[in-house]
């Protein structure tokens, strides 16, 4: 089962079985979602359940609207160029090699925006980005590919193959903007999970590939506790 598919099944299961989202933001947000696979499109729906509205996008746009028709007119679909200037937020959930043609094709669309990047370099593959991630952190690296954007990691931490029966999943965040962190975490509740703000950038090593909070699929209280982290973070 890819990560993608694992993370869709933690954020189904992290609230007991159930889809519906009882709370949300304060006020609407318009995202785009850039890569509408089993990530960007399970966390977009249940973004789309909690009120927001969501674009979703892919290079052939047509083959999202059998799954974005039942989700009612706040859901649309569109190209990734489409996503990027729609959203006053956007989630890329694209595999990381294509990660630095998109913060290419995007950069001046993106710029000054909330961006969720939900993208891992992979175990194999990749290895002139991989070794730049691993030497220099996930997120330094996405960053730099993705300039000018208030860039949070979000939602690529977990694949939670095993079931929660209690408690929220924990979602680790971090970013180098205090503004940006409370709109990701406000989006974390909104996708039924539970947000762990763990510091900037450098500290998202922690929860990459290798880090103690890589795949932990746990309670936030108890990713926490992995991470060394204080309560209420």
């Amino acid at each position: 089962m890819r990560l993608s598919r694992r993370l869709a099944i933690a954020v189904f299961t992290s609230f007991s079985g159930s889809v519906v989202i009882k709370g949300r933001a304060a006020e609407p947000m318009r995202i785009g979602i850039i890569g509408a696979g089993w990530l960007g499109g399970t966390v977009g729906r249940l973004w789309v359940q909690a009120g927001h509205e969501a674009l979703f996008s892919s290079r052939h746009p047509d083959e999202l609207v059998s799954m974005t028709r039942p989700l009612g007119p706040r859901a649309s679909v569109g190209t990734p160029r489409q996503a990027a200037e729609f959203g006053s937020v956007v989630l890329i959930a694209v595999p990381y090699g294509a990660l630095p043609q998109r913060g290419h094709e995007l950069q001046e669309m993106l710029r000054g925006k909330i961006v969720l990047d939900a993208c891992n370099p992979g175990p194999s593959g990749e290895e002139a980005l991989m070794r730049e991630a691993e030497a220099n952190g996930v997120g330094q690296t996405s960053a730099k590919y993705l300039p000018g954007a208030r860039l949070v990691r979000a939602f690529r931490a977990v694949d939670a193959s095993a079931r929660r029966q209690s408690g929220k999943l924990g979602v680790p965040l971090a970013g180098n903007d205090a503004g940006a962190i409370r709109v990701a975490a406000e989006l974390v509740r909104d996708a039924g999970c539970e947000p762990v703000a763990v510091g900037d950038l450098a500290a998202a090593a922690s929860f990459q590939r290798g880090g103690p909070g890589f795949r932990a699929n746990t309670t936030a209280p108890e990713l926490r506790r992995l991470l060394g982290l204080p309560e209420g973070s």
